[in-house]
């Protein structure tokens, strides 16, 4: 089985690209999301480590942007109690899946949390900053200050762009984006 990171931006389309590779994708939003709805031991522990923000189970949206926004370094105590858990979604995705081909993991710290392997395939997903602001404008619940917390956090675009293999630039039309991974999969086989 082979490993392939999804590395970029936020907003720039990391998620649409992952699964257009047609092969298991492991979706750490998508879990973190189930953490928060579904793990009393997770709000139990971010209870404990942030007491002022967390009342009930399970947690909400609002806590987390509360606890964030009114001190930064609550993201990395919330990311570390998170992170724990993803990883061992993400270990058992891996073990579940490890007689298939390829593996796609879209996680958003794959570097910034060593998640990643050696051997792993990066790539990057290129795309504008005007279409990602556009595209970012579009989400719901955006918070520009969430988003820049997230930002200080992450490795530079410029790092993660030299660290990958390949990189697919998104212009946010399906037909290129689904074309080059394509050529990917082929040079990979």
């Amino acid at each position: 089985m082979k490993r392939i990171g999804i590395l970029g931006d936020i907003g720039s389309g990391k998620t649409f690209v992952a699964k257009c590779f047609g092969y298991p994708v492991f979706n750490a939003d998508l879990e973190v999301a189930k953490i928060y709805k579904n793990n009393r031991k997770v709000f139990q522990r971010l209870k404990k480590e942030l007491p002022n923000y967390f009342d009930s189970f399970p947690v909400k949206k609002e806590e987390i942007i509360d606890a964030i926004l009114s001190n930064r370094k609550n993201l990395k105590k919330i990311v570390k109690i998170v992170h724990y858990e993803v990883r061992k979604k993400m270990n058992y995705f891996l073990k579940k899946n490890k007689h298939k081909k390829f593996v796609v993991l879209d996680v958003p710290l794959l570097l910034e949390n060593k998640i990643n392997k050696k051997k792993d395939i990066l790539i990057f997903v290129q795309s504008r900053k005007s279409e990602i602001l556009k595209r970012l404008k579009k989400r719901k619940n955006l918070n520009n200050e969430i988003l820049k917390n997230f930002k200080r956090i992450q490795l530079s675009l410029v790092l993660k762009k030299k660290k990958s293999q390949f990189i697919i630039k998104n212009n946010f039309k399906k037909n290129s984006v689904k074309i080059r991974v394509k050529e990917i999969i082929k040079n990979l086989l």
